[in-house]
């Protein structure tokens, strides 16, 4: 019990900074909270890195081609990862029906996504860089609003909301909207108050492409003991920026629609890929964090703290029978966050939200990642697969394009 209550204590400050402290600052700044500029439409390149996407990207190129902002200042690269199905026909269709505003290209060999986006960069010549997830939908006045939030120089990135586009398919896709919506309602308002959100998801994020530009050399070497790294690439570029002494912020007005995983292997795939990523960048955070604001840095070592002390209360429940003690108290936090959801999501079309009592299913999906997978993640972090998007063909046999002479087409 000594060593539990200070790890309570723990999830309590966390608590408190993500759900209380956050929503407190949010209100504290009022409408400077999400200051806009007014009559900035600086040149756009949306960089679409591509593996194993299928027709999928090309409808999420039609919906980029559909935004809301001066065509003459958009354009469209996307950036295949040598795909082994045929995402790379789909591109160039898309490219061939618009070729004045969409390119394809195609990496060498397969080298993962933050690379792949450096590579995309190199051939972009406009002063921002949207970076878009090729399997996502994104709202047409998104890239607009993405833009909007520059509001001064020293703000590097912005980065969008993120909504589940299935969220009425089957309980662990309702579970995931709720999921979702907390993760941008609430869990990003500190950081967000002082400017430095510590994750932009890839799903959709704007970025001055002079610093990308600026921090391709760390961008281009991201390894462990060796090993190249290409999971996490969001959060490794997101504490980069930060690290070099730029502003990021988020706005929950530029909206994407993804598609959240409807099985439990898919979904445990995805939170395994998402803990290694976790856990490397925090640990390799551990070296710049004191630069951070006192507050953030704090909020930033907790969940550090948190996620690798909290599977071990679980397992010390398990062996001194109090487990259920501790399932108790995840359903009444569960249970409290089901009422802020019904709350806060009252007014939205039913299509657009879930019954808040599909959140309880976490109360044991929640253990089960933490318990199993925080240590497994751990053990392997040397791990260079994209995890939910197949097999990738080997580095040293590139794949090439489909022959001009032997096309490959949509079916």
């Amino acid at each position: 019990m000594i060593f539990v209550f200070p790890v309570y204590l723990l999830v309590l400050l966390v608590f408190i900074n993500r759900y209380f402290g956050g929503m407190f600052l949010k209100r504290l700044k009022g409408k400077d909270f999400d200051a806009t500029v007014a009559g900035y439409e600086p040149t756009v390149t949306v960089v679409i890195p591509l593996f194993n996407e299928g027709e999928g990207i090309y409808h999420t190129i039609k919906s980029l081609l559909g935004q809301d902002y001066p065509t003459h200042k958009l354009d469209i690269i996307v950036v295949d990862d040598c795909s082994t199905d045929d995402s790379y026909a789909w591109a160039k269709r898309a490219e061939a029906e618009m070729p004045q505003r969409v390119k394809a290209i195609r990496n060498p060999y397969n080298m993962g996504k933050r690379r792949g986006i450096n590579h995309a960069v190199r051939h972009a010549t406009a002063e921002m860089i949207v970076s878009v997830d090729s399997d996502v939908i994104v709202e047409r006045t998104a890239v607009r609003k993405l833009i909007d939030r520059f509001t001064r120089p020293s703000i590097a990135a912005v980065g969008g909301r993120v909504c589940v586009s299935n969220p009425h398919e089957n309980w662990l896709t309702r579970m995931q909207t709720i999921k979702y919506f907390f993760g941008y309602e609430y869990l990003k308002n500190l950081e967000r108050y002082f400017s430095s959100v510590m994750c932009l998801s890839g799903c959709l994020t704007a970025y001055r492409r002079h610093v990308l530009i600026e921090l391709e050399p760390i961008l281009e070497d991201r390894n462990v003991f060796g090993v190249s790294i290409k999971y996490g690439e969001d959060r490794f570029l997101t504490r980069q920026v930060v690290k070099a002494g730029y502003e990021t912020t988020l706005t929950l007005d530029a909206i994407c629609w993804t598609v959240a995983p409807n099985t439990l292997t898919k979904y445990f795939a995805q939170q395994l890929r998402w803990r290694r990523s976790n856990l490397i960048d925090f640990m390799c955070g551990m070296s710049h964090a004191w630069k951070l604001h006192p507050i953030v840095a704090v909020h930033y070592l907790s969940l550090f703290a948190m996620l690798v002390s909290y599977p071990l209360v679980i397992a010390h429940n398990m062996m001194f029978g109090s487990f259920y003690d501790l399932a108790f108290f995840n359903i009444s936090v569960l249970a409290l966050f089901g009422f802020m959801y019904w709350f806060d999501t009252r007014h939205l079309p039913p299509d657009q939200r879930v019954h808040p009592i599909w959140f309880l299913p976490m109360a044991v999906v929640m253990p089960v990642t933490y318990l199993i997978y925080t240590p497994l993640a751990l053990f392997t972090l040397d791990s260079s697969s994209w995890e939910t998007r197949g097999k990738p063909p080997p580095a040293a046999e590139p794949a090439a394009p489909p022959s001009p002479t032997n096309p490959v087409t949509p079916s």
